[in-house]
């Protein structure tokens, strides 16, 4: 409707509403609740699908998956208080792995006292509260106001580094009709690339370097194919966080894949004279120790200027998006060195071998190998050997999982979305040894570490992607801390295998506690059917005691509707 003046007048649930579609939206995840009908009321009208699942922490997972797969903002809606605590760590997690999460929640009154009236859900501060897990948490004190927060919102979570953000609109506001004002759009700001002397100097120190290496994290991931033209001009070994996995194709000769925290890695890496870090923090979480003293020159490629003094401070920074400055690195290594630049002293043609554009494309080499042009080593053959040294480190702990992910693997198509917990099964066994390509993905809660994590971001990613394969890695433990998502699961429909290594409880703090000559204590869980309580919550459920049995349950799961449980509970896993 139009008050006097002929502006529109809208509630706040309406306009927030408004401003989602405006945007873009299409799909939200949440609850409903007494704070929040407002809201929900017009979810439908203005043409956005829900998903409901059982728990606002599975809410905020399945948003922060979907946002992964699609690239686009996860949309979350809770109530107020205990619903908007319970999808903190959610949003803590999208922090971590820089993941694009909106909140949108209901507050208390616009004139409510700072004095506890008793209100229901009512707590001290829920923009504190917010604060301390996102990026930033809004509280809009008109109508009109909401749709500048709400492009505030989508201006950071499309152009800027990603992070999770919170709107939060007082309950008075949510059922008050006033003018809603016009919409508010985010700007359409192309990221920039880093500047053009620094990329010079960049691809000068590579055209240099012998022995030269690229590590991955996930802000390369919309630079995929530049990061592959590199890795092959410069005949780099590739390594990636967990969040880079299968940036480029892990079965690649030059793919190390997921493997910072391997000592033989860092060993390599501190040997190299060029290291191009791109889209990565190469943080603790990474590296699962403190990073290594390089000794060669650190390039780092972010979007985020922070990131070139964090960990390792960049020798050479770059700041800017990965596909646009990846793209102006590639120009300058196939330009002709300039005179001021010869390269590798004695190396013929330009500088490292690269040829210029012709009639193979830009950036190809002119036959033989790197080691016919600069006496470096044959990268196809160093890589292997890395690779057989990293596995030898762990190749007593790791054995047990390898034969289940090959067969996982034997039965996925090259698109499917692998979802991970904060699980041996996982961190040691899939995330190294299960290899993925740039087609699929493999969503890991990296950083923050979660436990939970895995059924409700296969939620998620089912619910953006319907008929691509979607399954869940989980352990025993992690799975009950969002078991109840099952239910979410079997109400969509849709087939959803969920393979659980059951090692009968928290088998790395089982084994942290050993470690420290400590007697395991409250880490050994009581044996619960899991299969049974699938089928409970009605779904499926089978036992796998081969990998065998694991492909052929798996398959069967990948075309039943509905969530299918598989407990692997073969001995070695307890």
């Amino acid at each position: 409707m139009s008050d006097q003046t002929g502006c529109t007048s809208l509630t706040g649930g309406e306009a927030v509403v408004r401003a989602l579609a405006a945007h873009g939206v299409t799909q939200a995840f949440g609850i409903p609740g007494t704070h929040n009908l407002e809201i929900y009321r017009h979810l439908g009208p203005y043409g956005i699908g829900h998903v409901a699942p059982r728990h606002e922490q599975g809410a905020g997972y399945a948003a922060d998956a979907y946002a992964r797969v699609t690239g686009r903002p996860g949309v979350a809606i809770t109530t107020t208080g205990p619903a908007l605590l319970n999808i903190a760590a959610a949003v803590g997690q999208a922090y971590s792995d820089s993941v694009p999460l909106l909140v949108v929640s209901p507050g208390m009154p616009l004139r409510h006292p700072r004095q506890a009236t008793g209100l229901l859900h009512e707590m001290r501060s829920q923009t504190e509260a917010l604060r301390g897990v996102a990026a930033f948490s809004h509280r809009v004190s008109s109508v009109e106001e909401i749709g500048s927060a709400v492009a505030r919102a989508f201006a950071l979570l499309r152009h800027e580094r990603p992070r999770p953000v919170h709107v939060e609109v007082p309950l008075d506001l949510l059922e008050a009709a006033e003018p809603a004002g016009p919409v508010r759009l985010a700007p359409p700001l192309a990221r920039p690339g880093a500047e053009a002397s620094a990329v010079r100097e960049a691809a000068r120190v590579l055209r240099s370097a012998k022995r030269p290496a690229l590590v991955l994290g996930g802000g390369a991931r919309q630079a995929a194919a530049a990061c592959l033209t590199l890795a092959e001009l410069l005949g780099a070994p590739v390594v990636t966080t967990a969040n880079g996995k299968g940036i480029v194709d892990e079965r690649h000769h030059l793919a190390l894949g997921v493997s910072l925290h391997s000592p033989a890695v860092q060993r390599w890496l501190t040997g190299c004279d060029a290291v191009l870090a791109i889209g990565t923090e190469l943080a603790e979480s990474d590296l699962w120790s403190a990073p290594p003293a390089l000794t060669g020159t650190l390039i780092r490629v972010d979007l985020d200027p922070a990131q070139m003094y964090t960990g390792l401070p960049a020798g050479q920074p770059l700041v800017g998006d990965a596909r646009t400055t990846l793209t102006a690195l590639l120009t300058a290594l196939t330009e002709p060195p300039s005179a001021i630049d010869p390269g590798p002293e004695n190396c013929g043609e330009n500088s490292r071998g690269i040829r210029e554009s012709g009639a193979d494309g830009p950036g190809t080499r002119t036959g033989g190998t790197s080691a016919d042009r600069c006496g470096s080593p044959d990268r196809a053959g160093s890589v292997a050997t890395l690779r057989a040294a990293r596995d030898a480190e762990t190749a007593g702990r790791d054995a047990r999982w390898l034969p289940y992910l090959r067969a996982v693997r034997s039965v996925l198509a090259h698109d499917a979305v692998l979802t991970s917990d904060s699980a041996q099964c996982c961190y040691y066994g899939a995330l190294p040894h299960l290899p993925v390509g740039p087609e699929g993905r493999f969503l890991h809660p990296t950083g923050f570490g979660t436990l939970g994590y895995a059924l409700p971001a296969a939620v998620g990613a089912k619910t953006a992607y319907p008929r691509r394969q979607v399954v869940a890695l989980s352990g025993d433990g992690g799975l009950q801390f969002s078991v109840q998502e099952l239910a979410t699961a079997a109400q969509l429909g849709l087939p959803l295998p969920v393979v659980v290594f059951d090692n009968g409880g928290y088998g790395e703090i089982r084994d942290g506690m050993t470690a420290r000559g400590d007697r395991p204590f409250a880490v050994d869980l009581p044996a619960v059917d899991l299969p049974a309580l699938a089928r409970a919550y009605g779904g499926r459920g089978s036992h796998a005691d081969s990998p065998e049995a694991l492909a052929r349950a798996l398959s069967l799961a990948l075309t039943t509707p509905g969530p299918t449980v598989i407990t692997v509970t073969e001995e070695p896993f307890r």
